[in-house]
């Protein structure tokens, strides 16, 4: 009593009367499969050409029973699982087994570990996603030993038919990658571009935190130096083209040079990496590599020189206030390698006083030699001094007379700008 053979109960039957049974069933057999997503499909006996053979594997069922014990079959179920009497076309079936849905390339959707996600505050752990992928050999096996067995359905997943993920939410690397990279999360840094901020925390940090599939967590320490070129790229002026407005009210585009803010990306990496590592909370002003004198794009300031090229003038303007101007010849307009380039700078150093040479020639000797007594240079090789042997200063000079690009002041003139320059002062050269 209270006997299952493969699924189907035979309760008292004697051999002959569960051979007789599966005999009558084998006519109309299928087997249902239930797939991991909800969707089912069938192989039908007579695609694969089953029927069924009398043997002796149900004598031998029965003589496993033992008949003493059989009135503990009134409260205790027994369920027997063994293969049957059938046989069927093998290459029949590998060939219906090939054609099914769920082995289509198709809807091999593999499945997807468990690990760390960021949820806005920490990393917490997102279960697995078993999907569709299908061990073939597994199937093979599950569904040879299904139908030897006369069974009407089988269930893929309770069968382990699919590639499941290596990972489940309670698998102890999960979690210890999880806590690894929460451990990474402390720290608060807030850039101070003023008059703009640029706040790295948790939410920040998160996106340079990555695990690999086997639970391996790595700070990526190129997310961060990316980060630091896209502030550069958004905050650093040096070059960058600005509206200025002229001692004449006009407003003309000044581009190059090197004035400016420009961020130290390698120095501000490293800076930020280990706050990041120690969990440091600070407000800090990015590592630079070079400072102008005011915040913000047009970051000039009140206070700088502006060298009008086409007017052939220069002022000295503090706090807003003009306290110098002077009249200039500069490079010659009609050599494109002497003409002054227009841009923003700093004055280098200042010297007085000095000797001015050319490039060097194959004899050892220079283009040109010449003393003067102050010298500021602030573009390569070119700078303020003084030039005695300009007949006069202004107009047009520097379209048939000007220099090799330095700007050229009478004596008296570069005497002043020499005892009132100062290092950090913009010097802002247009046409």
């Amino acid at each position: 009593p209270n006997t299952k053979v493969n699924g189907v109960g035979f309760s008292l039957s004697s051999a002959e009367q569960v051979q007789a049974h599966m005999k009558e069933e084998v006519k109309g057999y299928a087997l249902r499969m239930k797939e991991s997503d909800g969707d089912t499909e069938t192989i039908s006996g007579s695609d694969i050409d089953i029927e069924y053979v009398a043997d002796d594997s149900v004598e031998k069922l029965i003589k496993k029973q033992n008949p003493l014990l059989w009135i503990t079959g009134l409260w205790k179920q027994q369920n027997i699982e063994s293969s049957v009497g059938v046989k069927y076309d093998k290459d029949k079936l590998a060939k219906v087994i090939e054609n099914l849905d769920c082995m289509a390339e198709e809807n091999q959707i593999p499945s997807v570990s468990a690990k760390p996600e960021f949820t806005g505050e920490k990393f917490e752990v997102a279960a697995e996603q078993i999907g569709t992928a299908i061990d073939k050999d597994k199937f093979a096996e599950t569904v040879t030993k299904a139908i030897n067995g006369f069974q009407s359905e089988v269930d893929l997943m309770k069968e382990d038919c699919y590639i499941l993920p290596k990972y489940t939410k309670d698998s102890p690397e999960v979690a210890k990658a999880c806590e690894k990279m929460n451990s990474e999360l402390g720290a608060n840094i807030t850039l101070d571009f003023s008059p703009n901020t640029e706040v790295v925390d948790s939410s920040v940090i998160s996106q340079w935190i990555t695990v690999d599939d086997n639970m391996q967590v790595t700070f990526n320490q190129d997310a961060v130096k990316q980060y630091i070129a896209d502030l550069a790229a958004k905050y650093d002026t040096v070059g960058k083209t600005r509206n200025f407005t002229t001692a004449t009210g006009n407003v003309v585009q000044v581009e190059g040079g090197g004035y400016g803010w420009k961020i130290d990306q390698d120095a501000e990496a490293a800076q930020l990496t280990e706050e990041i590592r120690t969990g440091t909370q600070t407000t800090r002003e990015p590592v630079y590599s070079m400072r102008a004198n005011s915040y913000g794009y047009n970051d000039i300031g009140s206070t700088y020189i502006e060298v009008d090229l086409s007017s052939q003038h220069m002022y000295y303007y503090q706090n807003g206030s003009i306290i110098f101007d002077s009249d200039i010849v500069s490079g010659d307009i009609r050599y494109d390698d002497r003409a002054t380039p227009p841009g923003i700078f700093t004055l280098y150093y200042k010297k007085s006083p000095d000797v001015l040479r050319g490039e060097k020639k194959p004899d050892g000797t220079y283009e040109y030699e010449t003393q003067v007594t102050y010298w500021m240079p602030f573009n390569g090789g070119i700078g303020f001094h003084d030039a005695t042997w300009q007949a006069y200063f202004g107009g047009d000079r520097y379209t048939y007379a000007g220099s090799h690009g330095c700007i050229n002041m009478p004596l008296d003139a570069a005497a002043t700008l020499y005892s009132i320059i100062d290092t950090n002062v913009p010097i802002v050269c247009f046409y």
